[in-house]
């Protein structure tokens, strides 16, 4: 499930996710209230993978992009990441700067330009277990199988797991599963290029990771702009309670019980 902030991770770890998501999308839209048009930076998008993961105890996957730069870029993305915390990073082969990859007009790099990332992204990781998604958005301009070709090499070159984003068919899906033979993620996005299957459906396909990538974000804009629209009208809120997490809740999440007590265990004796 993807969080695209450190409240929303608390409560996907709550809900029982083994572990969670911070994509570029998400983090764009609550940084900054902008588009995945690659306008974070490096600095930004570290700091939020360091906020999140130090609070949750699950591991965090975090959206590298295309890693803000060439090789030298790639290898300062990854200490940077998994000195932040992250478990793992995507890294993409589209040409800089990157858009999300469900817009339209998505263009790539070169095959041995994105072999030369993966290859700094593997020599900066300082922990073997620290997980390198390889993500082609080569399908929108290469079609299906190019982009299957292009994602076998860059987990032969030693990318831990393979992504090919925006499939278009339950079909491609199927090909993608049959034809790669590392461990593969899928990207169900509501409203996006491909069709929408259930966590079951895809593992019976072979697939092993997916994700619900800005689902947090879009039933979260949806709650607030309904929220706002009722206050405007009624002046009041109360029309919503029953749709709200109560006060009590809230504080429970945020540990505030527990926060207090320390604060009570610094405190000086008077």
């Amino acid at each position: 499930m993807g969080a695209h902030d450190v409240l929303t991770a608390l409560l996907v770890e709550r809900a029982g996710f083994e572990t969670v998501f911070l994509g570029g999308f998400g983090a764009s839209a609550s940084l900054r209230g902008l588009p995945d048009l690659n306008f974070l930076t490096l600095g930004e998008m570290s700091a939020a993978v360091e906020r999140m993961a130090r609070r949750i105890s699950i591991p965090l996957i975090a959206d590298g992009d295309t890693g803000y730069g060439g090789p030298a870029d790639v290898r300062l993305c990854v200490q940077a990441f998994e000195n932040a915390g992250a478990a793992g990073i995507l890294l993409e082969d589209q040409v800089s700067p990157k858009r999300c990859g469900h817009f339209d007009g998505n263009a790539v790099i070169s095959s041995d330009e994105m072999t030369a990332k993966l290859e700094a992204a593997l020599d900066a990781r300082q922990d073997d277990d620290f997980v390198i998604f390889a993500r082609t958005d080569a399908r929108q301009s290469e079609g299906i199988d190019a982009a299957i070709e292009r994602i076998n090499r860059y987990c032969s070159t030693g990318a831990d797991v393979a992504f090919v984003e925006a499939p278009q068919s339950k079909e491609e899906l199927a090909a993608i599963a049959e034809k790669v033979h590392y461990p593969k993620f899928a990207n169900m996005l509501s409203f996006g290029k491909t069709p929408l299957l259930t966590a079951s459906e895809l593992e019976e396909l072979g697939f092993k990771f997916v994700v619900a990538p800005i689902e947090t974000l879009l039933t979260a804009a949806r709650a607030i702009e309904s929220l706002a629209k009722t206050f405007l009208q009624d002046g009041s809120a109360a029309a919503l309670k029953e749709d709200m997490m109560s006060f009590e809740e809230l504080k429970e999440v945020l540990e505030l019980e527990k926060y207090l007590r320390l604060r009570e265990e610094e405190a000086p004796e008077k």
